[in-house]
C-alpha cells in the first residue's frame, strides 16, 4: 500500500452489475469516502487503493434490499444484524406487519411483538425496558443513527404501534370500540411526523390470526385488526399525499380485504398509492390462487392506475415447528386455544381433552374454512423427538402404522412430547416452474424474508442468493426466464426506486453498498442449521450459512464481511449502516 493512495478500497476484476438491469461488464471499482468514485477496465493497484478485494470470476453488485424484516428488537440487542449482512443484505426495512417499537411502551411492545413474530418475550421485554429512550419518530431516527448498525435501516410506522399508543392497548383491542375523531386526527399527525422524519410509509395488518402475547390481553388480535376501514382510509390518504408507501397484510385466510387494498392503491382521479402486499406464493392449500391474485393486480395496475406490488419469496417455503408453536395454527380457533396456554402441563391436558380434540379435528378437516396451511399430514417430517423411531417419518405414515386417525396421533404426540417434538412441512413454492412464473411477474417485489422473526420456524436470510441461483440454473437447464442482470435488479434497484430509498444502484457518485458473489458457490446455500444468539441468552436461531458464496460485503465504502464472516468492527463501530430516509435527494 502506498502512502499516496487516493482510494480507500478497490474491487478488482469482477463482473459488475449496477442494479439497473443494464448488461454486466468486467470492471474494477474504486471507492473513496463511502462512495463509488471510479469504474474502469484496468485493475487498481496498491499504489492507488489502501485495500484491495480480488473479484476475479465473481459477481459484483449492489447490496440487497430486504423489504420485509422484523429486526425491530434485534437491532437493539445486536445492531450488526449480521445474519442478513453476511448474505449481502445492506439495507433492511423494519416496522413491518403494523408492528414497531416507535411509539408504544416497552410492555405494550412486548405484548404486540413476541407472540406474532415468535421471539422470546423474556428477552424482548427487559431489552426495551432498558433501552427505550425515544417516544417520537424523529427520536427513533436519531436513536437508530446512534447505533453501530451493520446494514442501513429504513422504517415503516406500524399501525398497531400507532393505534396502541394513541388509544391505549385496552381500547385498541376492544371489539366495538372505534377511534374517536380526535384519536384519528392524532394518529394522522403522528404518521405525518414519521413521514417528516423519513419513514418509508405505514404498515397495516388486518390478519386476525396474529395475536397478542403477555397476560393482559393474551390471544386478542393485534390493535390494527380492530380498525374501521374509515380509519385506515384516512391514514392511507396521508401516505398518498406524501408519495410514500403503504404496506398491507390482508386477512391471509379469508383474503377478501385484498380488494380494499387494491381500492386504496387505485389512481383514478387521484394520485396512485404505492401499496406493497404480503404475499404472492404458490401455496399448497390453494394451488390456483396465485394466478388469480396476480391477474387482478395486473388489471388494477394497468386499467385502474393502481401501483400494487406483491412481496414474493424466491425460496421453497418450509416451516419448522416445535409441537404446535407456529403461527399457522393461529388461523384455527382450536390452534389459538392451545397456544393461549403457556404452561406445557395445561396445554397437554387440553390436547388430551375429548371435546377439544373433536373441535380441532372439525376445524382441521373442514373443506370450506378459508386457510393458508394445507393441513396435510402426508407433507410432514419429524426431525427430532425423544422417541427416535419417529424421526424421518411423516405423521401420516406414523398413523397408518398404528392404524389410528392421523389427527389423534398428531395431538397425542404433541401432548406427550410437547415442544421436544420438532417437525417440518412445506407451505408453498415447491413447484419450480410456478415459482419462476411468480418471480418474473411485473407486479411482484422480491422479499418477505421475515428476518429477525420466527427464529425457530424459518430461515430465509439468504433469499437473494436463491433468486440468483434460480435465474442461473434456469438458463443452464435450457428454460431461461430471466437474465442475471434482471434478477439482480429485482433484488436491488427495482426495490430501492419503488420504495423511494437511496439504495440498490451501484454507480459513480452513489453510496458504496455492495456485495461480491461467487456464483460457483451458489449450489451450497440450502442447508439449515441452528446457531445460538448470544444477545438473546443463547436462544437457538435457524440459519443457512454459506460463507463461501459471499466473499465480501461493503457498506458505506467499508469492508464489512470477508468470506461470509462479519468483521470485528461491525456492530461495534459506527460508520457502516445508518438510518436510510425515504423521499430525500440522493447524497
Amino acid at each position: 500500500m502506498s502512502s499516496g493512495a487516493t482510494l480507500d478500497l478497490a474491487i478488482n476484476g469482477g463482473l459488475y452489475f449496477d442494479g439497473t438491469g443494464a448488461p454486466a461488464t468486467r470492471r474494477s471499482l474504486g471507492i473513496r469516502d463511502g462512495r463509488l468514485v471510479e469504474v474502469r477496465e484496468a485493475p487498481f493497484s496498491t499504489d492507488e487503493a489502501r485495500e484491495l478485494v480480488d473479484a476475479t470470476g465473481r459477481w459484483v453488485m449492489p447490496g440487497f434490499i430486504d423489504l420485509h424484516t422484523h429486526y425491530d428488537a434485534e437491532v437493539e440487542a445486536a445492531p450488526s444484524l449480521s445474519e442478513s449482512l453476511r448474505h449481502g443484505v445492506t439495507t433492511v426495512l423494519v416496522g413491518s406487519c403494523s408492528l414497531g417499537t416507535v411509539l408504544s411502551s416497552p410492555l405494550d411492545i412486548a405484548d404486540m411483538f413476541t407472540r406474532v413474530e415468535a421471539i422470546p418475550r423474556e428477552h424482548v421485554l427487559p431489552l426495551f425496558e432498558s433501552k427505550k429512550t425515544w417516544s417520537t419518530p424523529a427520536e427513533y431516527r436519531e436513536h437508530l443513527d446512534s447505533l453501530p448498525l451493520g446494514p442501513n435501516v429504513a422504517a415503516f410506522l406500524g399501525h398497531s404501534d400507532l393505534r396502541c399508543a394513541t388509544m391505549g392497548l385496552t381500547r385498541s383491542v376492544t371489539k366495538g370500540v372505534r377511534a374517536t375523531r380526535e384519536e384519528r386526527a392524532a394518529m394522522a399527525r403522528s404518521l405525518s411526523d414519521a413521514l417528516d422524519a423519513g419513514f418509508t410509509g405505514l404498515s397495516l395488518n388486518t390478519n386476525r390470526w396474529d395475536k397478542l402475547g403477555g397476560t393482559r390481553h393474551r390471544s386478542q388480535p393485534l390493535p390494527g385488526t380492530f380498525a374501521s376501514w374509515a380509519e385506515i382510509d384516512g391514514l392511507a390518504r396521508v401516505v398518498r399525499e406524501r408519495g410514500r408507501v403503504l404496506q398491507g397484510i390482508p386477512n391471509i385466510s379469508a383474503k377478501y380485504d385484498i380488494l380494499l387494498l387494491f381500492y386504496e392503491s387505485m389512481g383514478l382521479l387521484r394520485r396512485p398509492l404505492r401499496t406493497s402486499i404480503v404475499s404472492l406464493a404458490d401455496v399448497r392449500s390453494s394451488r390456483w390462487l396465485y394466478r388469480l391474485i396476480a391477474g387482478m393486480a395486473r388489471v388494477m395496475n394497468t386499467v385502474f392506475r393502481a401501483d400494487v406490488r406483491f412481496q414474493a419469496l424466491p425460496v421453497r417455503f418450509e416451516m419448522f415447528v416445535d409441537g404446535l408453536d407456529a403461527p399457522v395454527f393461529e388461523e384455527m380457533g382450536a390452534g389459538t386455544a392451545a397456544l393461549h396456554l403457556e404452561k406445557m402441563a395445561e396445554r397437554r391436558a387440553l390436547l388430551r381433552d375429548p371435546k377439544y380434540r373433536s373441535w380441532f379435528r372439525r376445524q382441521w378437516t373442514s373443506l370450506i374454512a378459508p386457510k393458508v396451511f394445507h393441513r396435510d399430514f402426508r407433507v410432514s417430517e419429524v426431525i427430532s423427538c425423544p422417541d427416535a423411531s419417529l424421526v424421518g417419518r411423516s405423521f401420516d405414515a406414523i398413523a397408518r402404522e398404528r392404524k389410528e386417525d392421523v389427527v389423534d396421533v398428531f395431538l397425542d404426540l404433541c401432548a406427550e412430547h410437547g415442544d421436544a417434538l420438532r417437525w417440518f412441512t412445506t407451505i408453498a413454492n415447491d413447484r419450480p416452474e410456478h415459482l419462476r412464473w411468480i418471480l418474473a411477474h411485473p407486479d411482484i417485489m422480491v422479499g418477505f424474508s421475515d428476518a429477525g422473526a420466527h427464529l425457530r420456524n424459518m430461515a430465509f436470510y439468504n433469499y437473494a442468493l436463491f433468486m440468483l441461483r434460480i435465474a442461473r440454473d434456469a438458463a443452464r437447464d435450457g428454460v431461461p426466464f430471466m437474465s442475471i442482470e434482471r434478477a439482480v435488479h429485482r433484488c436491488t434497484g427495482e426495490i430501492g426506486e419503488w420504495l423511494g430509498l437511496d439504495a440498490g444502484v451501484l454507480g459513480v457518485g452513489r453510496r458504496a453498498d455492495l456485495v461480491v458473489i461467487d456464483p460457483a458457490q451458489l449450489d451450497a446455500i440450502d442447508t439449515i442449521r441452528e446457531e445460538p444468539m448470544p444477545e438473546l441468552g443463547g436462544y437457538p436461531r435457524m440459519v443457512r450459512r454459506n460463507d463461501a458464496a459471499v466473499p465480501a460485503v461493503v457498506v458505506h465504502g467499508r469492508l464489512a464481511v470477508r468470506d461470509g464472516v462479519p468483521l470485528p468492527a461491525v456492530g461495534r463501530e459506527r460508520g457502516f449502516g445508518r438510518f436510510l430516509p425515504a423521499g430525500e435527494a440522493r447524497r
